[in-house]
């Protein structure tokens, strides 16, 4: 190990910061760093015992020890991944271990120092190697090969520039693979065709449901995840394809191509400007090809928005509905009384129809509970339309 200095850093105080604007990118690399591997290390060692990681008092800890620390010209400190798994292993549960462990350090430094001049620093490293290996969780990987392959390989990547380069650049990549398979999922969001049950009035994917059946000249389509920038995009050559390529549908008359296109909106939680523009140039493209756009189910803040942004009157307030049952009765009255040449569009629905009592008792219920979430009536009048296809 060589000559340690003996004694404790004296207590100093900054007195300029000349230098602080060329400190400042370092210090910040420094920051990321230390919470990446403060956190990684916490959240192993919380799953092995068991116990739930509070972050922020973490993170608090390791910024208040910082502070305390540069006081004396202290290293930046961080939860170390070695120390730490040794500390584990020798049995330590609490925090007073780190009190006990301060304790014997300052000891150490003031009186021990020339003990430690002989000591072989292999004998450092088998104790770290020792403890550590206790960390590697096996059945971890072998579990995620079975459930999904892009966890393991994620798991691998990060195990394996940990093991070369160390636990910095193990965490960063780690991280930066996981930010990339985030961006990819919410840009390639999962997109199914529904079907009728059999029996019943619930419509569900086709491909987990087999037996649910579609309807000629009709395509219902539900996005499962918010529609912004990033997936508008995939979503409409979606759209596209499933117009091109007729799913299998087995009710309602041969048509031979796709008249209706209903969007089961209930998934979508969020819609940005982009998205929006974006239905209004869906919206003309399939106007140009005779093609009818209906929603089917919107949340509220995302039926307001659409209001605001005009796509409700583009498409028409009669082609919102609260269930999609709704939507494909309407558009299945409108193939069954047309040709087989040619699909004549009617204003369907402008809101004057008379209303059934259920249909009432319905929308009297859905109305108050959104007044409840307002605070106020200004969401009834936009409602109305939505609402009134209950009787369908």
């Amino acid at each position: 190990v060589g000559e340690i200095p003996q004694g404790l850093p004296s207590f100093s105080i900054p007195r300029g910061f000349e230098h602080l604007m060329s400190l400042m990118p370092t210090a910040i690399l420094i920051t990321g760093v230390a919470i990446l591997e403060s956190v990684g290390i916490a959240k192993a060692l919380a799953a092995k015992n068991g116990y739930e990681l509070d972050s922020n008092k973490e993170l608090f800890g390791l910024g208040l020890s910082n502070i305390c620390g540069s006081f004396f010209s202290a290293y930046p400190a961080t939860g170390s991944f070695s120390r730490s798994a040794v500390n584990h292993e020798s049995g330590a549960k609490t925090g007073l271990s780190g009190i006990i462990m301060g304790i014997i350090i300052c000891s150490a430094l003031l009186f021990m120092t020339p003990l430690f001049t002989d000591i072989p620093q292999c004998a450092l490293a088998a104790i770290v190697i020792s403890a550590v290996t206790g960390l590697v969780d096996y059945e971890e990987a072998i579990f995620l090969w079975g459930i999904d392959k892009k966890d393991f390989f994620l798991w691998a990547m990060t195990f394996t520039t940990t093991l070369t380069f160390g636990i910095e650049i193990g965490v960063l990549v780690g991280v930066g693979f996981s930010l990339a398979f985030v961006i990819h999922e919410s840009a390639n969001p999962h997109i199914a065709v529904l079907g009728r049950l059999p029996g019943t009035t619930v419509y569900r994917n086709t491909l987990q449901y087999p037996e649910a059946y579609t309807y000629n000249g009709i395509v219902v389509v539900r996005v499962d995840a918010p529609i912004y920038f990033a997936n508008i995009s995939y979503i409409k050559d979606r759209l596209r394809e499933y117009e091109l390529k007729l799913p299998n549908s087995n009710r309602g008359p041969d048509v031979g191509r796709v008249y209706f296109v209903i969007l089961e909106m209930s998934p979508v939680t969020y819609i940005d400007s982009s998205a929006v523009q974006a239905l209004k140039d869906l919206h003309q493209e399939y106007k140009a090809r005779d093609i009818q756009i209906a929603i089917a189910n919107p949340n509220r803040q995302v039926h307001l928005l659409l209001s605001r942004a005009g796509i409700i009157d583009m498409i028409g307030a009669g082609w919102c509905f609260v269930r999609v049952h709704d939507a494909v009765q309407v558009c299945l009255q409108h193939v069954r009384s047309s040709s087989s040449n040619a699909i004549k569009l009617s204003p369907q629905a402008s809101g004057n129809l008379t209303e059934s009592p259920k249909a009432q008792q319905r929308y009297g219920f859905l109305r108050n509970l959104w007044k409840a979430q307002d605070g106020n009536g200004s969401a009834g009048d936009e409602a109305q339309s939505l609402l009134r296809q209950n009787l369908v």
